[in-house]
Parts: C-alpha cells; structure tokens; sequence
C-alpha cells in the first residue's frame, strides 16, 4: 500500500488518541506508549503481510489412499474486530475431505492466524478459511467452525460477559451430506442442531 502512514505518524496518532481520552502524552509513564502500541499492532496484524494461500502450496501425495475426513480442532486464535477494533479472542475447527493431496495440520493453523491477524468481522473470517483452503487443496469438502468471545460486546455497549458466537462455513460434501456435516461435529465436540 502506497499510501501506507510512516511509523512517525502513526505514534503521533496514538499520542492524539491519548489526549483525546483526557491523558497527558508527555506524563512519564507515557513516553513510550505510542512506540509501544505502534509496535503491537504490527505484530496484531501481522496477517496483511502474509499470503495464507501460500502455507497450502506445499502438499503430501503419498498418503497410501488416504481420503477420510481430517480435522484440526481446537485452533486459539486472536484477533480485532474491525468495527471497534476491540480484541475477538477465540478458537476455530477446520477439516477437510482430501482428494489425493494432503497438507501439513501446522499449514491449517497459519491459515487461520493469518486471517486472525487482520481486522475482522467473524462471519468474513469464517468464509475465507474455507475458501483459501477450498481453493489451493481442491478437496471433496471443507468446513470450518469458528466459536469466539466479541470484547466489543463485553467490554462496553452491553457489557455481556460469557457470550460466544459461533459460525460455520460447509463446502462440498460437507455442505451437501449430512451424514458428513455430522461427523465432523461430532469430531469437535459440538451435537448436530445445536
């Protein structure tokens, strides 16, 4: 991006927001909170820099026939959501339906941090995992379950602590078979319907 602030800019905004809270930018403890911040975001949203369909290029053919369902469970992930940019904190369920190649489960994991690692609503988020993997590996079916906890809806608005929201995208088998889609739910835990 051409039009990309430098990191000078970038402090000089933190220290705006500082004072826009009511705080005073130059108060010691504060002296190194606007390199601080600009700091964590590069890491927070490390994920424009990464290509994830690039983790997915690397495949395995010598899987002795292999074409039953795999599952990554249990995936943490962090992220901020684009609205409030307030933390989402979660984790995510992907498996797929191989069809003659498989991927290293490390690949499936960077997929989703590096969506993770941008800002984001977690319906969007949901569709890309899928998609990236639908696209590269060309399975039988993918799906993907994301569960995470909004801290825009527990830190303020609502104040509502405890509340998850879970979402899932289903392509191909598992999308059109619901003995499928029910396998895979049992494999993560989670009862068909609920």
């Amino acid at each position: 991006m051409s039009d990309k602030p430098t990191r000078e800019q970038a402090e000089a905004a933190v220290r705006t927001l500082l004072s826009w809270a009511g705080e005073n930018p130059s108060r010691e403890g504060l002296l190194d909170t606007p390199k601080r911040v600009v700091e964590a975001y590069g890491d927070w949203f490390s994920g424009y820099a990464e290509d994830p369909e690039e983790f997915l290029r690397r495949t395995f053919e010598e899987v002795a026939g292999y074409d039953e369902m795999i599952v990554l469970r249990d995936i943490e992930f962090e992220s901020h959501c684009e609205h409030h940019m307030a933390p989402i904190i979660g984790r995510a369920h992907v498996g797929y339906l191989p069809d003659g190649k498989v991927v290293g489960i490390s690949k499936l994991a960077r997929v989703v941090e590096t969506y993770a690692r941008r800002f984001q609503v977690q319906e969007k988020m949901t569709a890309q995992i899928a998609r990236c993997i639908e696209h590269v590996l060309m399975p039988r079916g993918v799906a993907v379950v994301v569960e995470a906890a909004h801290e825009c809806m527990t830190t303020r608005g609502i104040h509502k602590r405890g509340v998850s929201m879970v979402t899932s995208k289903m392509l191909g088998a598992f999308r059109e078979d619901a003995r499928t889609r029910t396998e895979f739910l049992q494999f993560i835990g989670m009862q068909h319907g609920r």
